[in-house]
């Protein structure tokens, strides 16, 4: 089995590992995150309200969703060998620059009376190719920032996951007042000065790359783009833990999309509620997931990864099915998606880590673009397929084969990767004895690469 040749980072992304901890980095990285989701999550509300009132079609607001998402999951999963290349670092503030550009336009043009619709739905696909590789980068940057706070990878990833649920509870609540009270056109440039923050964040306190520059082989300087990207799928595919877990992840994505976009409003509605109660089931979901994904990045380093992944799983998975399709009190379905919480706050956490320790630092951009890709591939099919289930079969019957399925995905840790090495609680020492990965070897933090999360 052929070995992975580091290659030398741009000159201006070389740069010493100091041995005192700073936790500005960490600190900025974390506001950064919050900053660019609550942008990208206000922009999701704002751009189709913006298409519906402006045209008053629903077709043309489905086509503005169709136009940023497939951009986005084409470069997302295509655009690993350039972060390779040119850094993280750099994709992530020359991207999130550009997005800021790009999504500027769109107000200042409707303002100039020049927006027509191709335009803007041309507007929008640029703005999500942009985001693909962008958000992929962000998450190569994780191991800099661990190994310069000198905190565990686990806290890291902890903390950048209780952001990420952070950012839904404060775009949620202030996209529809700020819609509301600015107008659509100027929320959109709200989103626009958030990719500026988001770039200014990132370019001054987060680190640059710590690897250590290398000769690399000749083979490896003369890869082309295609080749880097076939090398980081054939890692990806010969691991025998996480090419599973990928695949895992995508099907759990694509129920957790389905019982969001559809089999919970149509629960809701069938039953006589509205809104409100689908709001409150979700913020029950959401707030012990944000609280114990904190609790995560303080102790996940000392829990057993496994034995956590599997819990959490069919704690936050199967049981949310079940329960709608047994005519459950709402009372009972909000407890249900609190407990759940509980295991979601530790998915992202422990898997973040264990896809951090077994990927090479020089294939960082193509195996993260690559598995985030596939993770992502279920969700726009999940909405569909729990509409075509619900007109087939039935709400009841559509809910427990989810609910079967579910708990068919979340029961494979058990079985997958026998022999592999899950990681965790390991000693300074066995640390400090690792040299840098081949094909399915394990890393230091600055050796690492970031992972696919889990919508749950």
């Amino acid at each position: 089995m052929s070995t992975v040749t580091a290659q030398p980072p741009p000159a201006e992304e070389q740069t010493a590992t100091s041995s005192t901890p700073h936790k500005a980095p960490l600190i900025a990285f974390l506001v950064a995150n919050v900053v660019s989701l609550c942008g990208t999550r206000v922009s999701a509300i704002a751009i189709p309200w913006f298409v519906l009132v402006t045209t008053g079609s629903p077709m043309k607001t489905g086509l503005v969703a169709f136009a940023e998402m497939t951009p986005l999951v084409l470069c997302k999963a295509f655009g690993g060998p350039l972060i390779d290349r040119i850094g993280g670092r750099r994709i992530s503030i020359s991207a999130d620059i550009a997005s800021a550009a790009v999504v500027a336009l769109i107000p200042l043009l409707h303002t100039l009376h020049l927006l027509s619709f191709p335009m803007l739905l041309g507007l929008v696909a640029v703005a999500g190719a942009l985001r693909g590789p962008g958000d992929a980068a962000k998450g190569t940057l994780v191991p800099d920032i661990a190994a310069a706070a000198k905190v565990p990878l686990e806290r890291v990833t902890g903390l950048e996951s209780s952001t990420e649920r952070l950012a839904g509870f404060i775009a949620y609540g202030v996209a529809g007042g700020l819609i509301t009270l600015v107008g659509t056109v100027n929320a959109l440039w709200v989103d626009a000065v958030s990719f500026a923050v988001c770039a200014a964040l990132i370019r001054i306190w987060v680190p640059r790359l710590t690897i250590e520059a290398s000769k690399s082989s000749e083979s490896e300087e003369q890869a082309t783009y295609f080749e880097q990207l076939r090398e980081g799928w054939q890692f990806l595919r010969r691991d025998k833990l996480m090419m599973p877990l990928v695949l895992m992840i995508a099907v759990t994505n694509l129920l957790d999309a389905a019982i969001g976009a559809v089999l919970l409003p149509v629960w809701i509605k069938e039953h006589g509620f509205g809104p409100g109660h689908t709001s409150m089931i979700l913020l029950s979901f959401g707030i012990t997931a944000t609280l114990f994904a904190l609790l995560a990045s303080a102790i996940g380093d000392k829990l057993p990864r496994k034995v956590v992944f599997t819990v959490a799983f069919l704690i936050c998975g199967a049981p949310r099915f079940v329960l709608l399709a047994f005519d459950a009190p709402v009372w009972s379905v909000m407890a249900v998606y609190a407990i759940g919480g509980i295991g979601a706050g530790f998915i992202n956490p422990v898997l973040g880590a264990l896809f951090l320790e077994r990927i090479p630092r020089p294939m960082l951009g193509r195996v993260s673009s690559l598995t985030n890709a596939i993770a992502w591939t279920g969700v726009p099919l999940g909405g569909i397929a729990a509409g075509a289930a619900i007109a087939g079969i039935g709400l009841v019957p559509a809910l427990l084969t989810a609910g079967c399925l579910y708990f068919v995905a979340t029961t494979a840790p058990v079985l997958i990767g026998r022999t592999e090495n899950w990681g965790g609680r390991r000693s300074k020492a066995q640390r400090a004895k690792q040299d840098l990965p081949g094909l399915r070897g394990t890393a230091e933090p600055q050796d690492l690469v970031a992972v696919p999360a889990s919508s749950a």
